[in-house]
């Protein structure tokens, strides 16, 4: 922790770890143990969702000597086998969050994937289509259980960890078209009925680092191609 008593945050996402293992994190692991008290990793841990992939992505966290928080993101659930790839990275030491919360050093550490449905005036409603109901109802669901999730905070101060977005000033730098399916704005909604010290995300190669909810709660963009502040693929935030 900092003199002034807050904890030092890494937050990135989108490791996208594959099979091959060509690319090894264990290096950047090991840096980040020594800048941080917290590592949080914002979905799409892994590629295709296999459990070689957690596999490997366990094994290079044996570098990192810090706690480790994460939520899963659509890549993870590609291969069906979401369950198996979340008890191997729990196994690893990490805290899987799936609507849940758990306090670090004072800090309460909220997490869920997110889902899509876009943004404002222009999100989404249930309306139509059973389809369409189903989307919007997987959305809905989403943010409820963030909403229980928040209710379990009981440390003054929250970070919010996420895949999808819940703001469009972090996506933008996408294609306007696909807007729609990077998040939805029902997730700043609730973000915004508790209080919140900040919020990440990833699921956004191509977006924005920094945006803040209409509540005015600062959100951060650290997925792993984004550019950062520090020049590293991480993000350092103090909470």
């Amino acid at each position: 922790m900092t003199d002034s008593g807050r904890l030092r945050v890494a937050a990135i996402g989108d490791l996208h770890v594959k099979e091959d293992a060509v690319a090894s994190y264990r290096d950047l692991f090991g840096e980040i143990s020594r800048e941080a008290d917290v590592l949080v990793i914002a979905g799409d841990l892994t590629d295709l969702g296999k459990p070689r992939e957690a596999e490997l992505l366990a094994e290079d966290l044996r570098a990192c000597s810090i706690p480790v928080v994460a939520v899963l993101g659509n890549h993870d659930y590609e291969s069906d086998c979401a369950e198996e790839v979340a008890r191997i990275l729990r196994q690893g030491g990490m805290r899987l969050l799936d609507g849940q919360s758990t306090e670090i050093e004072g800090v309460g550490f909220v997490g869920v994937k997110g889902f899509v449905g876009g943004f404002g005036r222009r999100m989404l409603g249930s309306f139509g289509e059973p389809a369409i109901k189903a989307i919007v109802a997987e959305s809905v669901n989403e943010t409820i259980r963030l909403e229980n999730a928040m209710r379990q905070v009981r440390s003054e101060r929250a970070l919010v960890v996420l895949h999808y977005a819940p703001i469009p000033e972090t996506v933008a730098g996408e294609p306007p078209e696909i807007f729609p399916f990077l998040g939805s704005s029902r997730l700043a909604e609730t973000i915004d009925r508790f209080r919140v010290s900040a919020v990440v995300h990833g699921h956004a190669h191509r977006g924005a680092y920094e945006g803040r909810t209409p509540g005015g709660a600062p959100v951060y963009n650290v997925a792993l191609h984004i550019e950062k502040p520090n020049g590293r693929p991480y993000a350092l935030l103090e909470i």
